[in-house]
């Protein structure tokens, strides 16, 4: 067993079993699958995300494994991809309890709960009126650079998130964010990877899936070569170069995904 309890929660589970504990929490429910359950609790006034991991089963794993998936065991890949990313100077989430127990990765009991990040917006829905209604232009090239730096770093630590979208992306709002001054986060890390280098491959999805996400905000030729001198930090020229068979596979693999999009929501208008 594994076991990390920060405040408030090791004061407020002392001698008791924190597993059951985590359990019997309340709050609003975002997500309630079988083996996962996401939801928002309060305690002392202060707001956190809980996520809670039962395991997925072996079938599970070997349809993962079978369709060169990895999968997701437990709350260890976010807790650990919250620590790489705090110490490659990336804000992300606060970690306050994890816990992890059973040998058996089909049904291990896991747990992770990170402080509440507000108030905050995603870069998703804060862009979502760009078309009509641009940003002081100031301002979003700060925010280019600040994403591109942010991800840089990301797999400099040699993290890749596997869920790189712009709504993944918090804005902070506790002040009017300026082009001198704002902050972002980068949340959602469950399904991330470490290694002690990011394989190209790895580097290229979450690349790709950045790019997909924000294919729709009216970013300019200029806002994506801005994005490309940030990201990969040195000349534009050489990265034009060097980096061409990457370009290319952004635009073929932002349509693929923009094709997958729309047959999801043909069959679910609702999804």
């Amino acid at each position: 067993m594994t076991l990390h309890l920060s405040e408030p929660f090791a004061s407020l589970w002392a001698g008791q079993d924190p597993f059951r504990q985590v359990e019997q929490l309340e709050g609003e429910v975002f997500r309630e699958l079988e083996a996962r359950r996401t939801l928002r609790t309060e305690v002392a006034g202060q707001g956190y995300f809980v996520k809670i991991h039962r395991g997925v089963g072996w079938g599970e794993i070997v349809k993962n494994w079978v369709t060169l998936k990895r999968p997701v065991l437990g709350a260890d890949q976010e807790w650990n991809a919250i620590h790489a990313l705090t110490a490659a100077g990336v804000p992300t989430m606060t970690a306050v309890a994890y816990g992890e127990q059973g040998a058996n990765p089909a049904s291990r009991h896991s747990f992770i709960i990170t402080e509440e990040l507000a108030p905050t917006i995603s870069l998703e829905d804060y862009s979502q009126d760009w078309l009509e209604h641009p940003p002081a232009p100031a301002f979003k090239r700060a925010l280019i650079r600040e994403v591109a730096r942010m991800t840089r770093r990301m797999h400099q630590a040699g993290v890749n998130h596997r869920d790189c979208y712009i709504c993944h992306f918090l804005l902070h709002t506790d002040q009017p964010p300026t082009a001198d001054s704002f902050k972002l986060s980068l949340i959602d890390l469950h399904r991330a990877q470490i290694r002690t280098h990011v394989p190209m491959r790895w580097r290229d999805k979450d690349l790709a899936g950045l790019y997909f996400s924000a294919l729709h905000i009216g970013l300019t030729r200029g806002d994506k070569l801005r994005f490309l001198r940030e990201y990969f930090d040195r000349p534009l020229r050489q990265t034009l170069a060097e980096e061409a068979r990457l370009l290319k596979m952004l635009e073929v693999k932002a349509a693929q995904l923009q094709s997958r999009f729309e047959r999801k929501y043909a069959r679910d208008p609702a999804a």
